[in-house]
This record gives C-alpha cells, structure tokens and sequence, in this order.
C-alpha cells in the first residue's frame, strides 16, 4: 500500500515534512496546498505534485492522509475537518494553546474514530529511542532522575514569539513530552523559573528566552529541564537517565563525528547548527511510524492525548512562574 499524503503548509516545517514523505518508498506526496501561493507551487514544483486548495484536498479522492504544517491556531480546526472527512491526520505540535480547545477537538477525533498523530519527533531520534530501549532493557534500573538540555542557536524573530503561547508552549514542550517517554510515569508537579536574558525584546513581547523546569512524578521521580534561546556553539541537544542501577546519556551530535588532536590540542566539529539537520532521522522515522500505523490499523503514537499531557505541563509551569510556587498539574 502506498500511501497519499497532502501537506498543508508550506513554510520552513512544512518543507522539512516534505522531505520525509517524499523520501519513503511507502509513501507519495499528492498535493501541497499554502495560504501564499508562491511558497505552494515552489514546494509542487521541487516535488513534483499538484497545488490544491484545502477544500479540495479535503474532498478528494485521491488522498489518504494530510500533514497539517499551518499556524498553530488553526491546526485544532483543520483535525477536526480532515477526521470528519475520514483522512489520517499528523500535525505539528501543539493542537491547540488552550487546553480545552484541545479537549473539545479530541472528542471530535474519537467520535469520528479518525487516526491522530501529534508531531514530537524527538521520540523518533535514534539516540533518544536508544536510550529508551536502555531503559526497556533494564540496563540502569530503575529510573529516578531524568536531565534534558535543550538550547536553540537563536531567538525566532519577535513577531513569532508574540504568537507563539510563549517559551513554554512552544519550545519547552518538547522537552515536556521527552520528560514524560523517559520518566515511565506522570509528571505530578512541575517548578519553573524563567528569565530574559537573550534580548530584552522578548521580556517586552511578555515572554522568556532562559527558563528551568523541575518536574516531579507522584512516586518522587524528577527530570529538570534547561532551555535557551542561545548558544554561541550550536544545536544544543542532551539527555541524561540516572537509574538505580547506572545512567545512560545521549550526547550532542555533530554533522561529521571526528576528533583531531595536534599540538594547540583536542578538537571537534561544531554541532549540528539547528532542529531541520539535527533531526533529519527524527523526522523520516516519524513518518514512517504515521504510515506503518496506517498500513497495518496499528495505534498510533504520540497521539493528541500526549498533545494534551504536554500542553498541561506547559500551562503548569506558566502558572509556577507566575505565582512563584510549585504548581500540581491539571489533567
């Protein structure tokens, strides 16, 4: 079976997504469809598909699934319309910024039975999905405390951060949903601390650019979370699960992984320099788990509750920040 995909969206993700499908044997990009027609013909033209309106790729025949790479706040909406017209569905992180809209569109995916996935491809790294299966294999035991650094190589421009929902909601909650694949178990708390240290402009636009998170699970597990809007050496990317048996680490990853050694000392290439490279794997894995699942009916994973497990652990930590406290997480 091959599977027929539209895209919808064709902006930096929407290309990186396109790659991915394109690039799977099981797969075949039918149609991209774009509020700015000359970014849509540009990606039909570089993959050799049609430019479609969403109405028509929503009533067309020749189209199983759609990958929804638009604005956050109409991916809640556009769910909804496609699992009513019957399509599979995967969208970019988060459904929604408000966790009730959320609710309300996955009511929508369950009553009409529709396939969901939601977009956190950091579950498909091979490294990260290595340190995982370390857990599964009970190499370090029992797990206790789980570290993730997670550091972008710059600030997105202002105008995205005022419509973002915020470091939390946007950034973070990858972290979120990779502190909840690792943990074993629910977060139950969650402390942050946030600051702008970055660019003054973003303290302005009423969000953060430095923030740290402690999460905490009903048994007393923790994971702690170090985000960034900048790092002066590139894509900084690091997890680290402390067990009662052993720690196994995933480390930075580089473009060519070498080391040369001469007389000024011990060196290494830069790091990959943002999430479209570091994660090329991520996101042709992703996908091919949303076609395996397809293919063979089988469930798919993460799903819009996931969504809605990291979206609640984004609203807890803007609470904690706010109010200055330790914040209990609402299911």
């Amino acid at each position: 079976m091959t599977v027929r995909f539209a895209l919808l969206g064709a902006g930096r993700i929407g290309k990186v997504h396109a790659k991915a499908v394109s690039g799977n044997p099981d797969a075949v990009l039918v149609a991209v469809a774009d509020a700015m027609p000359a970014a849509a013909e540009a990606l039909a033209k570089e993959y050799g598909c049609d430019v479609r309106t969403i109405e028509a790729i929503e009533k067309a025949g020749d189209i199983d699934a759609v990958v929804i790479c638009t604005p956050t706040d109409t991916h809640a909406d556009l769910i909804e319309r496609f699992a009513r017209a019957g399509k599979a569905i995967f969208c970019e992180k988060p459904v929604d910024l408000n966790v009730n809209r959320v609710r309300e569109c996955l009511k929508v995916v369950e009553e009409t039975k529709g396939k969901l996935m939601v977009g956190f491809n950091r579950r498909f790294d091979p490294h990260f999905m290595a340190v995982r299966k370390a857990i599964d294999d009970g190499a370090i035991g029992t797990v206790e405390m789980v570290t993730i650094t997670s550091r972008d190589p710059g600030a997105p421009p202002v105008d995205y951060i005022k419509r973002s929902g915020g470091i939390f909601r946007d950034m973070t909650i990858h972290d979120f949903d990779m502190a909840r694949f690792l943990l074993g178990e629910e977060p139950v708390a969650v402390t942050a601390h946030a600051s702008v240290l970055v660019d003054p402009d973003i303290g302005k636009a009423g969000d953060f650019d430095s923030v740290s998170v402690i999460l905490e699970t009903a048994s007393g597990r923790q994971a702690v979370i170090s985000n960034s809007r900048r790092t002066t050496y590139g894509y900084d990317q690091r997890i680290e699960v402390h067990g009662s048996k052993g720690m196994v680490a995933a480390e930075n990853q580089r473009a060519v992984s070498i080391e040369i050694a001469n007389g000024q000392g011990y060196t290494r290439p830069p790091l990959h320099d943002f999430f479209m490279t570091r994660y090329t794997e991520a996101y042709a894995n992703e996908i091919a788990s949303f076609i395996a699942a397809i293919e063979k009916g089988a469930v798919i994973t993460p799903d819009g509750k996931d969504g809605l497990a990291a979206l609640a652990l984004a609203d807890a930590a803007v609470r904690s920040v706010a109010e200055k406290r330790q914040v209990r997480v609402e299911g």
